[in-house]
């Protein structure tokens, strides 16, 4: 995430995020699922601006998203709070841009974003390690958001281990309409994973391709366990993807628990034709594109 300070106001862009690799290992005691996952922070933001106030309030852009005590921005200041014994307020104001329900993260980034600006607001002096623990506890993907532009995540997500990029990846986001719940998602997966035998083997091959920049071995190396259940809930997804193969990416991918279908580039160039031809197809009312590159 990117953070600055304006005079009286903390600024943080919120990034999105992509799966290059998502593989499910089983059911856990706690209810979530062992995951291992390759995730990626990319350049479609969401912005927090965040001052001193009396009181913790919120205002979104966005008029059908809570801007109550539910909302991931104001759990993650309450819990700030707690954690820290600080009681300060701060007036935030959230302008959404990354589609919600869609796999992208969004929620989280916001939580995170939220996290460093108050950390920054405050002057609580925390370190990204304390934020990203801190983060853990709103969920499985806040802590990724810390430690951008790539990292290799265990456990349900939150165990995160920085990865290099090797170059900069281009790509095209296709986001249908309609969004994803990620808890009907992985109810839909059922047990089937655990009686795959031929589970991808390659977790360190796109590891190594990642950072060495090695765009088509990474595309061929594309792999998300939870893709063919979001497609059950949504065939839209499987629409996309074939679409999108017939454009010949590097490789093509849905992002975490959907709905965001994504294609990995060859180069910006490449990108901008794909977008194009997408935005100029029949149905371009069925979702929305956005062309966008890793984070730096």
């Amino acid at each position: 995430m990117l953070i600055d300070r304006f005079a009286d106001d903390v600024v943080v862009w919120a990034p999105a995020k992509v799966n290059l690799y998502l593989e499910i290992h089983g059911k856990r005691a706690d209810g979530y699922h062992e995951l291992t996952t390759l995730m990626v922070a990319v350049r479609l933001y969401d912005t927090l601006v965040l001052k001193q106030a009396d009181e913790l309030r919120l205002r979104c852009s966005d008029p059908g998203l809570s801007s109550g005590p539910d909302n991931l921005v104001l759990r993650a200041a309450e819990l700030l709070r707690t954690q820290t014994g600080c009681n300060r307020g701060a007036a935030i104001r959230l302008i959404k841009r990354i589609p919600q329900a869609a796999g992208l993260a969004g929620g989280s980034s916001d939580a995170a974003a939220a996290l460093a600006g108050l950390n920054r607001l405050w002057r609580l002096g925390l370190d990204r390690s304390r934020l990203a623990g801190v983060g853990a506890q709103l969920g499985s993907d806040v802590p990724f958001f810390f430690y951008p532009p790539a990292a290799w995540c265990t456990g349900r997500g939150e165990i995160v281990e920085p990865l290099p990029l090797g170059r900069t990846l281009h790509f095209v986001l296709a986001c249908p309409k309609t969004g994803l719940s990620t808890a009907e998602v992985y109810a839909n997966v059922g047990t089937s994973f655990q009686l795959v035998q031929d589970r991808p083997p390659h977790e360190t091959a796109i590891r190594e391709a990642v950072a060495a920049g090695r765009i088509e071995e990474i595309g061929r190396l594309l792999h998300n366990r939870l893709q063919p259940a979001a497609e059950k809930l949504c065939p839209a997804i499987a629409r996309i993807h074939a679409r999108l193969a017939q454009l010949k990416p590097a490789g093509v991918l849905m992002s975490g628990s959907g709905s965001t279908v994504f294609a990995l580039c060859h180069s910006r160039a490449e990108a901008v034709s794909i977008a194009r031809e997408l935005r100029l197809g029949k149905d371009e009312e069925e979702f929305r594109v956005y062309r966008v590159r890793s984070c730096s």
